[in-house]
């Protein structure tokens, strides 16, 4: 017997199996109500994340939100004939912000487009081959929670300093600590408390409400105290080919290496994403991260034609969408049309105090942090290479601390095998393998 959903009012009676296998219209319109209200609240939340990771990325923030808004609209198309995910939302990812800056730095904003371009290339090619379950075993995904906490540690240092800018200094005989300084100090404490203590109430029913209500406090302070408020600036997006000017040969190679690397940690991060949406879509319903490769591949090869960033089903975003009621990607069209507003209309968020979209980032880096204890469940090995990858990303560098991460990994797993068992190499190579499988990959 089919098993059918009664959906929210007396509406028609549709089986589930059919309807949400190519989530069409007459599923998305079973739960139009609650997608097109979750798609508000998660709207709202992902506005200043957004805000906060394209100025982490050294990206203008419009571009940031464009991407967003771009990758939003293309999620919600692709789900009509190819569903990876039902109700991951789209955005770009603080994981990749670092890596993003790094490029930026290395090759320029004029030149990240075609980067952005030649990332979505390689995905492309790991979509159309189904790649990502071999990607999966070379990388474990305890390596890629200790890059994710390196970098968590980038950002907690880059944003604390927004939790105590003042709008001016009285002179250097006035000392660091003014009294404008100590109240802002005093309001960020404040506003800090208020989110983990609102986050801690409603992080399992209503996810949405302490970003609201720090973004809200933030406004209501800006009205009496003198604080930092966000500047963003409104240069149309321009719209091109994504063609690059690299003088150098080296810079043509490493921007290959630099690109691969990104669409690799990318992809990685929507699988393992995609595990964690499969066990709370409210219907069950089995994810295909392959069909979502294609959402993200497409989405950033269109993206390049104005200058914008990676995309990605982000967990934070996603469990919002969950938690509000979301369904169907019809949430995330919503999602986009909200992004789409500040896009046009960017000069609305120099309302945001930069002490409350501190609190919101450094709360962002912390959990990437934190995600180590994940790893924990892997055995002290795992945890302890994690942690190493982690401390090797923040003081060598993303990529290189990666690489040395993995080759630690490869040789210890190689000596105590074939020092310690005495195991021939292929044998090794064989059960190097299957351990990964079992411990690091497959989140498909």
């Amino acid at each position: 017997m089919a098993n059918f959903d009664q959906g929210t009012n007396n509406q028609e009676q549709i089986p589930i199996e059919e309807a949400a296998k190519n989530g069409g219209a007459a599923f998305q319109k079973q739960y139009a109500v609650r997608d097109i209200f979750a798609g508000f609240i998660t709207g709202a939340m992902a506005i200043p994340l957004s805000v906060g990771i394209a100025m982490m990325s050294d990206y203008p923030i419009k571009v940031g939100l464009a991407t967003v808004a771009f990758a939003c609209f293309i999620g919600w198309l692709f789900a009509w004939f190819r569903p990876g995910n039902f109700i991951g939302s789209p955005g770009i990812a603080a994981g990749l912000a670092p890596i993003l800056a790094m490029g930026v730095a290395t090759f320029g904003l004029e030149n990240m487009a075609f980067v952005i371009f030649l990332t979505a290339s390689f995905q492309a090619i790991i979509w159309k081959f189904n790649l990502q379950r071999y990607i999966l075993l070379i990388v474990p995904t305890y390596l890629v929670e200790g890059l994710l906490a390196g970098i968590g540690l980038k950002i907690v240092l880059t944003f604390i300093g927004f939790t105590l800018a003042v709008p001016s200094i009285n002179g250097d005989e006035a000392g660091y600590f003014t009294d404008e300084r100590i109240l802002v100090i005093a309001l960020s404490l404040i506003g800090a408390g208020l989110f983990l203590f609102l986050f801690k109430k409603y992080k399992d029913t209503k996810p949405a409400v302490p970003y609201i209500v720090l973004i809200a406090f933030g406004l209501t302070a800006a009205q009496f105290v003198p604080v930092v408020m966000l500047e963003v600036d409104d240069q149309p997006l321009e719209f091109g080919l994504p063609i690059p000017d690299f003088g150098d040969i080296r810079l043509w190679l490493y921007a290959i290496g630099f690109a691969l690397m990104l669409a690799v940690i990318d992809v990685i991060e929507q699988v393992m994403s995609n595990a964690a949406i499969e066990k709370i879509d409210p219907l069950n319903r089995k994810t295909n991260s392959n069909n979502s490769l294609l959402a993200i591949w497409f989405a950033n090869m269109g993206s390049s034609f104005f200058g914008g960033m990676t995309n990605l089903d982000g967990l934070a975003k996603s469990t919002t969408n969950r938690l509000a009621g979301a369904y169907t990607k019809l949430s995330v069209l919503v999602v986009g049309t909200v992004v789409l507003f500040f896009v046009i209309n960017v000069a609305y968020l120099e309302f945001l105090p930069n002490f409350a979209l501190g609190i919101i980032m450094l709360f962002v880096g912390w959990k990437m942090i934190v995600g180590l204890l994940h790893v924990a469940h892997h055995g002290p090995y795992a945890l302890l290479l994690a942690t190493f990858c982690g401390l090797l990303v923040y003081k060598v560098g993303i990529f290189e601390g990666l690489l040395i991460a993995l080759a630690i990994h490869a040789i210890i797993y190689y000596v105590i095998f074939r020092k310690v068992e005495n195991r021939p190499t292929d044998t090794i190579v064989r059960d190097y393998f299957k351990n990964i499988t079992k411990n690091g990959g497959g989140a498909d």
